[in-house]
């Protein structure tokens, strides 16, 4: 099968062609056939995050059901599902807690060492799959845990938004931070993870939205997926100041769908009295947040989201659920479709800040 590698660090993706394992207990074949570029793959491919090597990119993915392994009850071959990358083992501490999100036993989920590795060369060199994905491939070979089945009525193409950057987004505003009804909320960044924030916000029922970004072409469609007010960074001198000033003092809850330092300073800067500010993006580990220690008697919260504190079992198929009633915008989230093969390209728009969201489509 043909798939993404990535072979060195900071480097570009290689199509090359691969062996991919039958699959063993719990493991399940699948057909991809659509899969999202997101943000965090760049990360790994700008060196900023280490990875083992050789590695097949992609963990935001959909496709339909080829084969299953032994002891596979949850799917059976020509089912659609959409993976996740919160792949849960369903018996450690955060699981029976529940808060599958935070799984702290992926040995039970993950083939054990000695064992035939999923995916390898022709000379037998082992490849690893991102996130115990690999989802820039035509096939992908994972736990049943790491999926969800969908209806059939459901675009794969679109369906595979949602395995990462729309949970992670929408789930930051609805699971993690639980906008209130009424509120007023700020989402610094309108990239894919950004606007799927503030749809949660929009859904969650949050009366005042506010996006920030220096794209004027990216405001524009957050105000499609809900924003009512827009920042321009590159337009004003202290976007702290202009979210206070559009929210009459400070916001209810505030999102950093970036992952800078700087920017989280400025989520939690905009906070009135009591918010909540929530990172999304991924903050690289070198770099440090300061914050002043007064603001916190003001009961200000800063916190972290990781994959928008998800049980995706439920989640996603109600998000496809909301998708198919209109309430839920993803068609207006894909800025291009490309194949495998423009993968390097799709990331290079996605640096130049010209898309929303790209989709790998497989024939």
């Amino acid at each position: 099968m043909k798939a993404a590698v990535l072979n060195e660090q900071p480097g570009e993706l290689v199509i090359e062609d691969l062996s991919i394992d039958k699959p063993g207990p719990g493991e399940v074949l699948i057909q991809v056939v659509g899969a999202g570029l997101c943000h965090s793959d760049l990360h790994f491919m700008e060196g900023l995050f280490r990875s083992q090597l050789p590695i097949v990119m992609g963990h935001e993915s959909a496709g339909i059901v080829q084969a299953v392994g032994p002891d596979v009850t949850y799917v059976k071959p020509g089912d659609h599902v959409v993976a996740c990358l919160s792949i849960f083992c369903g018996q450690c501490h955060q699981c029976l807690g529940g808060h599958p999100n935070r799984c702290s036993n992926p040995a039970a989920t993950s083939r054990a060492k000695g064992s035939a590795p999923r995916l390898s060369r022709a000379d037998g060199t082992p490849v690893d799959q991102m996130a115990r994905l690999g989802g820039f491939a035509e096939e992908m070979l994972v736990h049943q845990n790491g999926l969800v089945k969908v209806t059939e009525e459901m675009p794969l193409d679109k369906a595979c938004l949602i395995g990462c950057g729309i949970t992670t987004g929408f789930g930051a505003a609805v699971r993690t931070a639980k906008v209130e009804v009424g509120s007023s909320a700020c989402v610094i960044g309108a990239g894919g993870i950004g606007l799927a924030a503030i749809q949660g916000a929009r859904v969650a029922g949050a009366n005042r939205i506010i996006a920030v970004d220096v794209s004027k072409a990216k405001l524009e469609m957050a105000g499609q997926m809900g924003a009512t007010h827009f920042v321009n960074a590159s337009e004003v001198e202290d976007v702290v100041a202009a979210v206070k000033e559009l929210s009459g003092g400070g916001v209810d809850y505030s999102f950093e769908a970036i992952g800078r330092a700087a920017t989280v300073r400025q989520a939690f800067d905009m906070l009135a009295m009591g918010g909540t500010a929530t990172v999304i993006g991924m903050v690289p580990s070198k770099d440090v947040v300061q914050l002043r220690g007064i603001d916190f008697l003001q009961e200000k919260k800063l916190q972290g989201s990781m994959m928008g504190s998800n049980q995706f079992r439920t989640d996603i198929p109600r998000m496809i659920d909301m998708y198919l009633s209109g309430r839920l915008l993803l068609d207006e989230m894909v800025s291009a479709t490309i194949g495998l093969e423009g993968v390097n390209d799709g990331y290079e728009m996605m640096k130049r800040g010209e898309v929303a969201r790209t989709v790998i489509t497989f024939d």
